[in-house]
Formats: C-alpha cells, sequence, structure tokens
C-alpha cells in the first residue's frame, strides 16, 4: 500500500528537522565541558559539611577547559541550584585584574612603575611617618606590591579621588620598601589610571581588559538580569555550624557604588578563565592582545626579594599578583612561579605556567579564618592536579 502525500510530506519534514537538528544538539553535546569525578567529590564532601553552601569550579589546561562544575546550592533558603554559570562577589581578586590594566598604561609610556605616586596624586608628597616626611617617595610599584606601608579600610568612600587623598593623609604604618602588609594599595593604583588614562577607572578597566577578552558577565554593576545568577553570601554559625545569610559591603553595589580596585567585580568561572588564559598565553587570547610577553612576566614575577609575603607560606608578591616561590601546603599541587590571588569569601583563581593550567573556585563564605589556606581550595586543587597529571 502506497503512503499517501500527507504522510510522505510528514516523514520529510521530521527527517528535515532531524537533519538540521542532531548537528545542532552533536555540537552543543561537544561544547559541554567535562566534570572530573574526582575534583567533584572533593568539593561535595565541603558542601555535605556546611563548610559552603555550593560551588562552582573550573580547570584550564592549554586554553581548554578541561574540568567545569557546579554543585551545591546557590540559595538555600529557595533551594536554587547553584550552576556553572552563578555569579560571585570576588572581592580581592579583582586585585590583579587591576594591576593588568595598570600594566597597559606603563607599556604606553604613561606611568612609570618606580614614578612617585605624588605624580599624579600630589597628596603623596606629604606622606608621613611618625611624623615625619619620607626621605624617598612612595612608589607605584610599591603600592602594587603592598609595600607601600599604607594601611586601613579599602572601601572607596564617594570617589576614588577623594579616597585616594584620604589614604594619603593616613599615618604610614611602616617605612616603605622594609615590609610586607596587605593593604590598600591597588585602590592608590586605580587612582593613577585614572589621572594618566583620563577616564574613570571603571571605564579604563572595561575598555582594556573586559571588553576586549569578551567577558561580558564581569561586572561592577550588574544588571536585574545578572543579579538573579548572583549565589548568595552565607557565614558559618560558630556555635550551630549551619549556614546563614550574611551582608559585606564588599560587592555591595548600593552601599557602595564606587567601581572598587581592591575588591568590587563580580565575575563567572567563564569569564575568570578567558582572563588567566590571556596571562598563560603571555598576554594574549585569540584576536586580543592585552599585553606583551614581557610585562605579564613582569607582573607575575617576585618583586618582594626576602621580604616575607602573603597569607600561606611559601609565597612573594608580584604586582597585583601573589607569586608562589616554594609550594607547600595548601600550594602543593602548583608549581613554583604560579600567580594568583584569593577572594574575602572564599573565592581563588591560580595560574600554572609551567603547567599551563588554571584553576579557578568560586563560592560565597563570608567568615573563612584564612580563605586561601581553606582546606575546600587545597583539597580542589590536590583533586584536579591530580587527575590531569595521570
Amino acid at each position: 500500500m502506497l503512503a499517501s502525500p500527507w504522510t510522505l510530506s510528514r516523514v520529510l519534514t521530521v527527517l528535515l528537522c532531524l537533519a538540521v537538528a542532531c548537528p545542532a544538539l552533536a555540537q552543543e553535546k561537544r561544547r559541554k565541558p567535562p566534570a572530573i569525578e574526582s575534583v567533584n567529590e572533593a568539593v561535595a564532601k565541603h558542601i555535605n559539611d556546611n563548610d559552603v553552601a555550593g560551588a562552582v569550579t573550573l580547570v584550564i589546561e592549554d586554553g581548554k577547559v578541561v574540568h567545569l562544575s557546579g554543585l551545591g546550592k546557590a540559595n538555600l533558603k529557595a533551594d536554587k541550584p547553584m550552576r556553572p554559570g552563578a555569579m560571585f562577589a570576588i572581592a580581592s581578586m579583582t586585585k590583579p585584574i587591576t594591576a593588568t590594566a595598570l600594566m597597559t598604561l606603563v607599556e604606553e609610556g604613561k606611568v612609570g612603575l618606580d614614578d612617585p605616586v605624588s605624580k599624579y596624586i600630589p597628596e603623596f608628597a606629604e606622606v608621613k611617618l611618625d611624623g615625619k616626611l619620607l626621605d624617598k617617595p612612595i612608589t607605584v610599584r610599591q603600592c602594587l606590591t603592598h609595600t607601600a606601608g599604607l594601611g586601613g579600610s579599602q572601601r572607596v568612600v564617594g570617589s576614588l579621588e577623594s579616597t585616594a587623598k584620604e589614604i594619603a593623609q593616613r599615618p604610614l604604618r611602616y617605612e616603605p620598601g622594609t615590609k610586607w602588609e596587605y593593604s590598600p594599595g591597588l585602590n592608590v593604583v586605580g587612582r593613577v589610571i585614572e589621572v594618566a588614562s583620563g577616564k574613570p577607572y571603571g571605564e579604563f578597566l572595561q575598555e582594556r581588559i573586559l571588553d576586549p577578552l569578551k567577558m561580558n558577565a564581569t561586572t561592577f554593576h550588574p544588571n536585574e538580569k545578572q543579579k538573579s545568577r548572583i549565589a548568595t553570601l552565607y557565614a558559618k554559625d560558630k556555635d550551630s555550624g549551619e549556614l546563614t545569610e550574611a551582608d559585606s559591603w564588599i560587592g555591595n553595589f548600593e552601599t557602595d557604588p564606587y567601581p572598587n580596585p581592591s575588591a568590587g567585580l563580580y565575575s563567572t568561572a567563564r569569564d575568570l578563565s578567558k582572563f588567566y588564559n590571556m596571562m598563560l598565553n603571555g598576554g594574549f587570547l585569540g584576536d586580543a592582545k592585552i599585553l606583551s610577553r614581557d610585562s605579564v612576566k613582569e607582573l607575575t614575577k617576585l618583586q618582594t626579594g626576602d621580604i616575607v609575603t602573603g597569607f600561606t607560606p611559601g609565597n612573594g608578591w608580584g604586582l597585583g599578583y601573589c607569586v608562589v616561590q616554594e609550594p607547600q601546603g595548601v600550594t602543593e599541587s602548583l608549581s613554583k612561579g604560579s600567580f594568583g590571588h584569593g577572594g574575602a569569601f572564599g573565592t581563588q583563581s591560580w595560574g600554572d605556567p609551567e603547567k599551563k593550567r588554571a584553576y579557578i573556585l568560586l563560592v560565597q563564605r563570608s567568615n573563612f579564618p584564612n580563605s586561601d589556606a581553606s582546606e575546600l581550595r587545597k583539597d580542589f586543587q590536590n583533586a584536579a592536579a591530580a587527575a590531569l597529571n595521570k
């Protein structure tokens, strides 16, 4: 019995749809990055132990995403799953991005690393230590390496211009260049960027870093659609061990609206992987050239000599980046020369130039005793390295 013309037409239509859809579905499947099971198991343990509500982890190797996973909850009360595309307040992970933006001005000859900060912010000519003017001025390099003697809050109040002037009036904590102490130095650098470029810091960062790298989900001011993707910040109750919602000025675009060079960005794992891919590739990503290879080396080489620095043993400091000198403990799976930064809410991003890898951990937990030294970070990095070293 012959099929009716209507039936033949219907069959042909279905076959045509499948021919069009199948390659697209296959391509989508190919694009989906793998999740390394041992990494998921290592991270899930900390979610089950109520260390964090959820986490996004990403690993790149040789320019490719070899692991991407979202586990746990982005919001516990709403029972909202943590998706790989969730957005996070990355806090001090903003600092290396600011330093990289400044280096584009250094390449253009508009800023010198050893320039006195007072060249751009005149109030720094009046900085005093123990009531006396300095014999040698504070330099841009010292602000980038946290060796300038600056102290106090890293908040931006009003504007970077007013904040930098206020920082210059604070008493120095030590002779510049003699010690390391975590500081608001990158806020000073943000103001140097504004003066040298003639543009607001946030606009300059967008133009030089975020747009060229297509970091479209990285911003100081999430829009309404992006706000729905932000993971909730939690603190762990010391008595009950339960996670409760928490507040912070960091990343709070309502109370602290001015872009903060030290701590203000929101981002995603994929966006941060673009930034670290660029750094591991010597300043390039696809058609985008951000820096020269020499500038990348300058940013990520040891700048602090024998001065003891950082939040975990065996580290030194580059320009806005922490640099691993002697891998140990939480950094044992990283190679010497690895560079990166942590954030106040447990976020971590580290590039390993020897292995051509980067490890990105995104969580939102406000009262880690020392997020750089967290067991979660260690377990994540070790599990990923073990799987990839096989």
